[in-house]
């Protein structure tokens, strides 16, 4: 599987971002890549207020895109579904186009008080969910899905990671919109951030692809971009700020 990472800008402008993911695809397609990961909210905004019928045009027009290069896509984006509520989610969509479903973030954000506040408070959540894809079984986390920060969540930590390769993924695509100060805390977040990304990798025994946001760009991201093997190693790695693109191939 050749697996294409896009750690691009994601503002709050739709039609911005819909031209940064234009670029990540033309990337992806020009390297032969099966799938493209973005980040958090790539599409939508990291936001829940957003207008739906803007990111439901927008989700067509970069999904037609994929598809006619037959590219599959783990695509970061937050969307209202048909139950009308809003869910922080990673779509994926096969090499044909086929959209095979969405993970949801689990571990939302909020306040530690005894009724959180935050983003807990503004997206829903759907079970935890596997999809096939060329045969290969892989799964979605949305940022603090994976590590669940001491400092904003407010649930108990369900080890996710693990759940999915229980429940068979052998790659877990990671979506990350990490918040980041340039201080000295975000630099043990990225500490936080990439242990538990090497120690979880490698207590599930999968393969990680994990990007975030790129923006502002004269700041370190929160978290690395790149790809782990089973055992917890990098296998390839970005530079740690601004746009940046990757392709990997991974043996399964």
């Amino acid at each position: 599987m050749r697996i294409a990472l896009a750690q691009i800008p994601v503002v709050a402008d739709v039609a911005s971002n819909v031209e940064t993911l234009e670029r990540a695809i033309d990337f992806a397609a020009t390297n032969n890549a099966d799938i493209l990961l973005t980040p958090e909210g790539s599409l939508s905004g990291y936001t829940h207020q957003f207008a739906t019928q803007t990111v439901e045009v927008a989700l067509r027009d970069i999904t037609a895109k994929a598809k006619a290069v037959r590219l599959g896509l783990a695509l970061g984006t937050c969307f209202v579904e048909n139950d009308r509520r809003c869910y922080n989610q990673i779509r994926f969509y096969d090499r044909g186009g086929t959209y095979l479903g969405f993970h949801s973030k689990t571990l939302t954000c909020g306040s530690l008080e005894s009724s959180p506040r935050g983003e807990i408070e503004h997206y829903a959540v759907a079970p935890l969910s596997t999809y096939e894809l060329d045969g290969v079984r892989v799964g979605g986390l949305i940022c603090n899905d994976l590590w669940a920060n001491p400092g904003c969540t407010p649930q108990p930590d369900p080890h996710l990671s693990q759940q999915l390769a229980h429940m068979g993924a052998r790659v877990i695509f990671h979506a990350v919109n990490g918040g980041r100060s340039g201080g000295e805390w975000s630099q043990v977040a990225w500490q936080y951030h990439e242990s538990n990304l090497r120690m979880r990798a490698h207590a599930g025994a999968v393969y990680i692809a994990t990007v975030d946001n790129s923006f502002p760009a004269d700041i370190d991201c929160s978290s690395p971009t790149g790809v782990l093997d089973p055992q917890g190693n990098w296998l390839c790695r970005s530079q740690p700020r601004g746009e940046q693109f990757l392709s990997f191939d991974i043996a399964i």
